[in-house]
Parts: structure tokens; C-alpha cells; sequence
């Protein structure tokens, strides 16, 4: 065998054996789907990673939103060890962590440069960042030059390990984001590369009543990701419900594929209380996955 006959070979060779891992990966995906569908894993952290990666690649998903916080699959203070097993597991089946949720709201926050120097040595480029809260006794806009303040020093850190934090909309009176303008305030100063939005539609359609549209139209330029779960108003409480059985409008999805996004669409299954049954919380994300797929089609 000559040189040339020697590198044709082994390139095929190589080739082949990395064909199960993407053949894996591009049959999870519809021809033209512009979208990443992970699964928010709080649910199944009762899994090994292994086990976890099996489940959700039956189901159909592309990839995870993996818990790397206080109480997380991983730890923070175990990032380096534990982080790139859960990545390897997943990655051994054509899946992806989409999204790593953190407890990192400023430079400040314990272990914040160890989770995102490992995230960003593995490849890993969003996770989302700790909300921040208003104290109402105090006036709102100078508390929000201080939330400035710490997104400033946090940009600069994402930018020095390449990686991008995403602000994620909640419901409640003490959150930052709840309204979403205030929120966009502070991040439209930011190259959405270093800081971005995960609009949460359960979330928006809480605060928003029928403006929800306005907030999604309002932050389009830093919207990074995108969260799905649906939930009702029962005697007067929030309850959260599978998707499509509640208030979230099924117009948000016609505005979804209209618009420009290209990134993770992450599904939250959190009406289950706290479940341990491997098989019901695998139904609930598959169906509502399912459903996903047919808003969006």
C-alpha cells in the first residue's frame, strides 16, 4: 500500500466510525428545522447520566438543558470532574447540552469562573444565568444600574471564555424580567453574543396578558433561547399543565417560525410534582414534544 492508499484508507475508516454517533444526530432533526430540542432535565436528575442520555435520545430529543448549580446533576464545586462525564455520556449518543442552567448571577457567584471555563472547554457555549429580584421597599430604577453593574463584569467574562448568558423571564412581583422591558433595558447594551434572553412563554403569558406579543416583538435582537411549558389559572392559582392544554396561545408559534430565531427550544415539564417514575416523566416529555413538533409544523 502506498502513502496516498494508506491516508484514502484510514480516512474512510475514520469516517465510519464516526458515522453511528452522526447519523444519530441528524435523524433526531426534520429536514429544514432550524431548532435545537432539548429537554430541561430538573425531573430526571435522579438518573445516571448514562441512563439519562439513553431515555432522552428514545424520546427524540437533540439534546439536554443541564442543572449545573447547588443541588444540580452536577455540582459547581464538581465541575471539572462531573461536567465532562455528562457531556461524554451524551455526546456517545448523538446528544448535545444545549443549555447549562447555572446559579451565576455576577463574577461574584461561588465557583462562576471554574463552570464556565470548563463549559467553555467542552464546547459548551450558553448557560443560563441566575435571575436577580427587586427589593420593594427600595426605588426600582437605581436597583437596576446595580443589576447593570454585575452583567458588565459577567460580560466580560463570558467574552474572555467565548460563552453567552441567557436571562430567563420569570412570573412573580420580586422578579427582574417578569414585565420584560426591564430586563431588555439592561441587556440591549450587550453584544448578544455575550449576554441574550430566554423568553419563556408560560412565563411572559402570566405577566402579559394579551401583550405578551409586544415583549416578544421588543426583544427579538438578543433572544438567545427559548423556553416552552404551558400552565391555567385554578381557583386562583397557577397550575402548570402539559403543553397545549393551557393559556399559552398557539399564536406564539406562528411567531416563532416567522421570526428569526435559529437556536435551543428547550421543553419544561414541571406538572408533575415530584416524580420519581422514570416512565410517567418520559411520557410527559415525549408528548409534549410531540406537540411542540405540531405547533410548530
Amino acid at each position: 500500500m502506498n502513502r496516498r492508499q494508506f491516508i484514502t484508507s484510514a480516512a474512510a475508516l475514520s469516517a465510519m466510525a464516526a458515522a453511528p454517533s452522526l447519523l444519530r444526530a441528524q435523524t433526531k432533526k426534520s429536514p429544514g428545522n432550524k431548532y435545537e430540542f432539548c429537554a430541561f432535565e430538573k425531573p430526571l436528575q435522579f438518573l445516571s447520566y448514562d441512563e439519562l442520555a439513553e431515555l432522552l435520545a428514545e424520546l427524540g430529543y437533540d439534546g439536554i438543558e443541564a442543572t449545573v448549580r447547588p443541588g444540580g446533576h452536577v455540582l459547581p464545586e464538581k465541575v471539572e470532574e462531573d461536567l465532562p462525564r455528562l457531556h461524554e455520556a451524551l455526546r456517545k449518543r448523538g446528544l448535545n447540552i444545549s443549555i447549562l442552567t447555572s446559579g451565576i448571577s455576577s463574577v461574584d457567584s461561588p465557583h462562576a469562573e471554574k463552570v464556565l471555563r470548563t463549559a467553555s472547554k467542552l464546547g459548551l457555549k450558553r448557560y443560563r444565568m441566575l435571575w436577580y429580584q427587586y427589593d420593594l421597599k427600595k426605588p426600582i430604577l437605581p436597583q437596576l444600574d446595580t443589576f447593570r453593574s454585575h452583567l458588565d463584569k459577567l460580560a466580560a467574562l463570558n467574552r474572555q471564555h467565548g460563552v453567552t448568558a441567557l436571562y430567563q423571564n420569570h412570573a412573580g412581583e420580586k422578579y427582574v424580567g417578569a414585565p420584560l422591558w426591564d430586563i431588555y433595558s439592561l441587556v440591549k447594551e450587550f453584544d448578544p453574543k455575550e449576554v441574550s434572553i430566554a423568553y419563556d412563554i408560560r412565563h411572559a403569558t402570566v405577566e402579559g396578558g394579551l401583550s405578551w406579543p409586544i415583549q416578544f416583538q421588543l426583544i427579538q435582537s438578543h433572544l438567545g433561547a427559548v423556553f416552552i411549558k404551558d400552565c391555567t389559572w385554578e381557583n386562583g392559582k397557577l397550575k402548570n399543565t402539559p403543553l397545549g392544554t393551557g393559556m399559552v396561545n398557539p399564536k406564539f408559534f406562528t411567531m416563532l417560525k416567522e421570526s428569526n430565531f435559529s437556536g435551543p427550544v428547550s421543553v419544561h415539564v414541571e406538572y408533575l410534582g415530584s416524580s420519581k417514575d422514570k416512565q410517567v416523566i418520559g411520557d410527559a416529555f415525549r408528548k409534549d414534544l410531540k406537540t411542540l413538533r405540531q405547533l410548530l409544523s
